[in-house]
């Protein structure tokens, strides 16, 4: 049987934001793994034992990469997956691009406030996800998860550390990595903004499963790229 670990990271408590989906998400999944009780799935891992990791990040500039690299030199996991909180999103956010910029309006925990600072000097402009966005916004439709592509991460702490993110995968032999935005958590089957902490929940196993079928088999048609 094969053994792939998963570590998916959230980040902690957001200023007016009573259920933060990051923080709750990853502790679930860590918790109850990828079963779900009479909800059927087309991917079969059977022959898969799946380990899931979940790591809680302090929103700052500084600190975030460093706290999930701990983890992740701990583990030594197949699969990252980095993930925050988009107040306005309707619904799933998938990240597809982590820019070289830092910029904010606001502190960050550690009262830093960039300028348009670029994060590595001698980075790249850009980096892309590693997961297989097509696959991913496929089995969200079948599950009427609401999801939408976003063309990169903003310039705050999310970027910065999905920026590093990557940057570290690019030197692994073969790990999957990339970046996911939750909405707000409501109770309302109407909102106009967010989704219930059930929805999220069931759209981090589909985000897992999705990346563990495509590091056992990768194909191209699973990509969303330029």
């Amino acid at each position: 049987m094969e053994q792939i670990t998963v570590v998916i990271s959230g980040f902690g408590p957001y200023e007016g934001v009573e259920v933060n989906p990051a923080h709750e998400v990853p502790e679930i999944l860590a918790r109850e793994g990828l079963e779900e009780p009479d909800v059927a799935s087309d991917i079969d891992l059977d022959d898969v034992r799946v380990s899931i990791h979940a790591v809680p990040l302090p929103i700052s500039f500084t600190k975030a990469w460093p706290t999930l690299l701990s983890t992740i030199e701990q583990t030594h996991p197949h699969v990252v997956i980095a993930t925050g909180l988009k107040r306005a999103a309707r619904g799933m956010l998938l990240e597809r691009c982590a820019t070289n910029l830092m910029d904010a309006d606001r502190p960050d925990a550690d009262n830093v406030l960039p300028d348009r600072e670029p994060i590595d000097p001698q980075g790249p402009a850009a980096y892309w996800t590693g997961l297989p966005l097509r696959s991913i916004i496929g089995e969200f439709t079948k599950r009427d998860i609401p999801a939408s592509l976003s063309s990169d991460a903003g310039t705050y702490v999310c970027n910065s550390l999905f920026y590093r993110l990557q940057h570290w995968a690019t030197g692994q032999d073969r790990v999957l990595a990339g970046f996911v935005n939750f909405p707000t958590v409501t109770n309302s089957a109407h909102s106009q903004h967010g989704l219930s902490l059930r929805q999220q929940v069931a759209a981090g196993r589909s985000i897992i499963r999705q990346s563990i079928r495509y590091y056992l088999q990768p194909a191209s048609s699973d990509l969303l790229r330029p």
